[in-house]
């Protein structure tokens, strides 16, 4: 019985060191690298993952209608919420695609002005040293 006591006392040991050996390399890594760029940890998208909101949206309006139809006046109620949350979570997707599509129009049209405007520079300046 003192062998297998002696044994058990090994593992145990050699398991500890084991754990206390991968939380240092966390550590390590945890604290050596630069979280200072938040970037990263931030999601794209507001709200949880809604890639699939005019397929939700469709589903709790498909669901609510059957409740309908069965007479469950409270249960489609609660179905057309659900409904509704997933159509203001498209409705937000589309103002924010908006958003860009005129962000990155105005850079590009802020671009055309500049290259115009250094285009004429350069021609008043050719024309200064010309004359």
């Amino acid at each position: 019985m003192v062998t297998f006591r002696n044994n058990n006392n090994r593992r145990n040991n050699f398991r500890r060191n084991d754990r206390n050996f991968k939380n240092n390399v966390i550590d390590k890594n945890k604290f050596g690298t630069n979280f200072s760029n938040n970037d990263n940890f931030q999601r794209k998208t507001p709200g949880r993952n809604n890639h699939n909101a005019s397929k939700l949206h469709e589903k709790y309006n498909n669901l609510a209608r059957e409740a309908l139809s069965s007479g469950d006046k409270i249960l489609s109620e609660n179905y057309f919420q659900h409904a509704d949350h997933f159509k203001r979570i498209l409705n937000d997707q589309e103002n924010i695609k908006k958003m860009k599509l005129n962000n990155v129009n105005d850079a590009i049209d802020k671009k055309i002005e500049d290259s115009e405007n250094s285009e004429k520079n350069n021609k008043s300046l050719v024309e200064k040293n010309t004359a």
